[in-house]
C-alpha cells in the first residue's frame, strides 16, 4: 500500500529539501509516479503547472528565500475547493467541464507558503454525505481493503496520503468529512475551530458548518500545516494557574481529560480507543439532540444552495445525493428555528463541560469502514453512524483531531484502522497536537 510518501514526515521532507537531498521538482515527479489510479483518489492531476511551481520553489530556496516548513512540498486539493485553471467538479454531473477561475482563499494560503499544488482529489458529490462512494467519478477505495469506502467527503485527499501519494492534503468538514476518512484510512485529520481557515473559494455545503481542514499521516504535519497557513496559535494559559479551564494541574502532561460515552459503538472499536484514556472520567453529552440541531442547519442551509438545480436539473445528481436534498426541501422552518435556538443552549453546556475539562475524547468512527455500497451496518444506518460522533464539534464550531488508533479485526478477515477524536475550545488547539503526541509515542 506504500507511496513514496509513507513513513516521511513534513519536517523531514523540508529538512531535505533545504540540504539539496531533495528538490521540489524530484518531488513532485513521485507524486506522478506514485498515483494509484484504482483507488480513485485523484480526479485531476495538474503535471504542468505543478512541475512550473516545483521549479519555482527550487530557484527561491536555493536563493536563500525560504517561506517556511511547506515550501517545496507537494499538496493535493479537494474537489469543492477551486484551483485557478483546474476543473472543480464537485462529484457531479451538474458541473461537468467547469473551470476554476482563481484560487481559493486557503488555495492563495497554499502558494504564499511555498506549497506546491499537484492536483484535485475525489470527494462525495458536492461533499454531502461521509460515505466517499457516491460521485460522478465512481467511488474513492480504501488502501487498506479496496472493497470498502474511505469515509467522505474528503476521501481522495484522505487516500493520497493514506497511500502515500502525497504527503498533505486540503479537505472540508461539516459533519466530519475530514475526520471520518482520516478515521478508515488511517491518517490524520484536523478541523480547526469555526472560519479558522477561511472557506472563500469553496463551493458551500452549509455556511455555518463549513470547514477547511487538514489531512497528513500524522496530528504533528496536520500541526505543521495548520501553523503555516494560519501563524503560530496564541499561547495557552499554563495548567498550573488554574485558568486553562479549571483542569486539575498533573492529570496528564496535557490537561485535564473527559471521555464522552459514545451512544452506539462497536465494542471493540470503544475498547481500543478507551483504552488510549484509562483514567478520564466518563461524561456523557446529549448527542441525540446536537444531530437534531445539525440535520436542521444542515439540510436548510444545503437546500438554499442546491434549490434551483433540485428543480431544473434533478437529473444530473447521483441519486443518493437528490434523495436527501428532496428530503431536505421538505424540512419545515420552524425547525431551523429551533435548531439556532437549541445550539445557543449547546454551546453554553459544552462550553461549562470545557471549564471543568481540556480535552474531551471518544472514538471518531464508532464503527471499522464497511464495504462499498452498503446502507446498513449492525449498529443501525450508515448516513447517521457516519456523523454520529463528529457532527456535534462542527454545530460548536469547536476545534477537532483525528488520530490514529490502532485497527480492530474486519468481518471476513485481516484488520482495519480506526481513529481517536480530541476536541477542545477555540483558542487551545496547541492542546490537540501535545495530546497526540503522547498519545502515539
Amino acid at each position: 500500500m506504500g507511496g513514496f510518501f509513507t513513513g516521511r514526515t513534513l519536517t523531514g521532507i523540508g529538512r531535505d529539501l533545504r540540504a539539496g537531498r531533495e528538490s521540489a521538482r524530484g518531488l513532485v515527479a513521485r507524486v506522478l509516479d506514485s498515483v494509484d489510479k484504482d483507488l480513485n483518489a485523484f480526479v485531476t492531476l495538474d503535471a504542468e503547472g505543478a512541475e512550473a511551481a516545483a521549479r519555482w520553489a527550487d530557484e527561491e530556496l536555493a536563493s536563500g528565500v525560504d517561506r517556511g516548513p511547506l515550501h517545496g512540498v507537494p499538496v493535493a486539493v479537494k474537489d469543492i475547493v477551486d484551483v485557478a485553471g483546474l476543473p472543480t467538479g464537485m462529484g457531479s454531473g451538474h458541473f461537468a467541464g467547469h473551470v476554476a477561475e482563481a484560487d481559493a482563499a486557503c488555495v492563495t494560503m497554499l502558494r504564499d507558503a511555498g506549497a506546491v499544488i499537484v492536483g484535485k482529489t475525489g470527494t462525495q458529490e458536492f461533499a454531502f454525505g461521509g460515505s466517499g462512494d457516491v460521485s460522478v467519478n465512481g467511488a474513492v477505495r480504501n488502501p487498506h481493503d479496496r472493497e470498502r469506502i474511505s469515509g467522505g467527503s474528503s476521501s481522495g485527499s484522505a487516500v493520497a496520503v493514506a497511500a502515500g501519494m502525497v504527503p498533505l492534503a486540503i479537505g472540508t468538514d461539516t459533519g466530519g468529512s475530514v475526520r471520518i476518512p482520516s478515521a478508515f484510512c488511517g491518517i490524520a485529520g484536523f478541523k480547526p475551530a469555526h472560519g479558522t481557515i477561511p472557506a472563500d473559494g469553496v463551493f458551500p455545503l452549509s455556511r455555518s458548518l463549513d470547514h477547511v481542514g487538514v489531512l497528513a499521516a500524522t496530528a504533528d504535519d496536520c500541526r505543521v500545516a495548520y501553523h503555516a497557513l494560519t501563524g503560530p496559535a496564541e499561547a495557552v494559559p499554563s495548567l498550573l494557574d488554574g485558568s486553562s479551564g479549571g483542569g486539575r494541574a498533573g492529570d496528564t502532561p496535557y490537561g485535564r481529560v473527559a471521555w464522552i460515552e459514545p451512544p452506539a459503538c462497536d465494542p471493540e472499536v470503544e475498547r481500543r480507543v478507551r483504552a488510549l484514556f484509562p483514567d478520564a472520567p466518563s461524561e456523557r453529552i446529549d448527542f441525540a439532540g446536537l444531530r437534531q440541531v445539525f440535520l436542521a442547519i444542515e439540510y436548510s442551509e444545503a437546500y438554499d444552495v442546491h434549490a434551483e438545480r433540485v428543480a431544473e436539473a434533478p437529473g444530473r445528481y447521483q441519486a443518493a445525493t437528490l434523495a436527501r436534498l428532496e428530503d431536505a426541501g421538505r424540512m419545515p422552518g420552524w425547525r431551523l428555528v429551533r435548531a439556532l435556538r437549541e445550539r445557543d443552549r449547546y454551546a453554553e453546556e459544552i462550553a461549562g463541560l470545557l471549564d471543568r475539562y481540556d480535552l474531551l475524547a471518544m472514538p471518531t468512527m464508532p464503527i471499522p469502514a464497511p464495504r462499498i455500497g452498503a446502507t446498513e451496518v449492525g449498529l443501525g444506518p450508515l448516513t447517521a453512524l457516519l456523523v454520529s460522533l463528529t457532527s456535534p464539534w462542527n454545530v460548536l464550531g469547536l476545534p477537532a483531531l483525528s488520530v490514529p488508533a490502532g485497527t480492530v479485526p474486519a468481518d471476513g478477515g485481516g484488520e482495519l484502522p480506526i481513529g481517536a477524536q480530541l476536541v477542545t475550545r477555540r483558542g487551545a488547539e496547541s492542546l490537540l497536537f501535545t495530546a497526540a503526541e503522547h498519545l502515539t509515542t
